[in-house]
């Protein structure tokens, strides 16, 4: 394999650690329709503030967030609507899938 391929197979493999998670995952559908703060993101996956700050440095430092201060607040937002795009493509996959009886890992 090329040194180019190996790389570019490693960086896939990051990004698709950091959204395979369901909390990751559940903040990205959040994020489909624009930035939201912290706790509107607590409120919203009825998690705790530590617990969100966790994920959101994940998928922060995998470059799929972005993060802005504005006062007091932190907006959160993706990066690219593509991630979306892409969780979206999976979702459909998955649902071909169980059509066909496929067994789940």
């Amino acid at each position: 394999m090329h040194v180019e391929a190996q790389e570019m197979h490693e960086l896939y493999a990051r990004v698709c650690k950091a959204i395979a998670e369901p909390m990751r995952l559940s903040i990205i559908e959040e994020l489909r329709d624009g930035d939201r703060t912290v706790g509107e993101l607590v409120e919203a996956l009825g998690t705790s503030q530590p617990n969100a700050s966790q994920h959101l440095r994940m998928l922060s430092d995998r470059g799929i967030l972005t993060a802005r201060r504005d006062g007091n607040n932190v907006y959160y937002a993706l990066t690219s609507h593509k991630i979306v795009q892409a969780v979206d493509l999976l979702c459909e996959f998955m649902r071909e899938q169980g059509a066909q009886g496929r067994p789940e890992d």
